[in-house]
């Protein structure tokens, strides 16, 4: 089964394809295909709304299922934020590093127990036979910590500190895709779109 994609972000596509392959699923991307997708304004107001908005897009441009994500971080002390503003955290042209150092600067002084926050993840699927979409949400919880730590992931992985006290950019890529936000939601998909493909068959 050939399923688009709809990210640019290198770092998502490879997180998704790895959880996809045992699907049976070939996740390309518009540039495999040699076309470029629509850029899709992202204007939901929830992480599914704008997940779908962008699936929708890819569907309708390649006539392929397509496979969006929107994902982001909720920490408690700001109330939810930065949410689903998470890669505009900072201004349109901050980089990962300059949103890890406002959030850092955000939460300075605060302590452990006042550094919670949760990865949220929505994925939706949507398919050219207009039958309704797919959609699976997953979360992984744990505290921002004080100092970036950690070479792996990407966005706030080297802040965001999970159960065994290391960053998610200190784990592996196996460790990662077992509790991460987005292996989580993941797996959910994997459980209702075998269901679909089921029914199909």
């Amino acid at each position: 089964m050939r399923y688009i994609i709809a990210t640019h972000n290198k770092d998502k596509l490879a997180e998704l394809s790895r959880i996809l392959e045992p699907l049976g699923i070939e996740a390309v991307t518009d540039r495999d295909l040699g076309i470029e997708l629509p850029e899709v304004e992202e204007n939901g107001t929830t992480f599914a709304e704008n997940a779908y908005l962008k699936a929708a897009s890819a569907c309708a441009a390649t006539g392929l299922p397509a496979i969006a994500d929107d994902s982001g971080i909720a920490v408690d002390a700001l109330n939810g934020g930065p949410g689903i503003y998470s890669a505009r955290y900072g201004g349109p042209d901050a980089t990962d590093k300059d949103r890890n150092k406002k959030l850092l600067g955000e939460l300075e002084g605060l302590p452990a127990e006042q550094r919670g926050a949760h990865y949220v993840c929505a994925v939706c699927c949507v398919f050219p036979d207009g039958s309704e979409p797919l959609t699976a949400e997953g979360y992984m919880y744990g505290v921002i910590g004080t100092e970036e730590r950690g070479e792996r992931g990407f966005g706030y992985d080297p802040l965001f500190i999970v159960a065994d006290g290391k960053t998610v950019a200190e784990l592996t890529d196996e460790a990662k895709d077992a509790i991460s936000h987005r292996g989580n939601a993941l797996r959910e998909f994997r459980e209702v779109l075998l269901k679909r493909l089921g029914e199909t068959q």
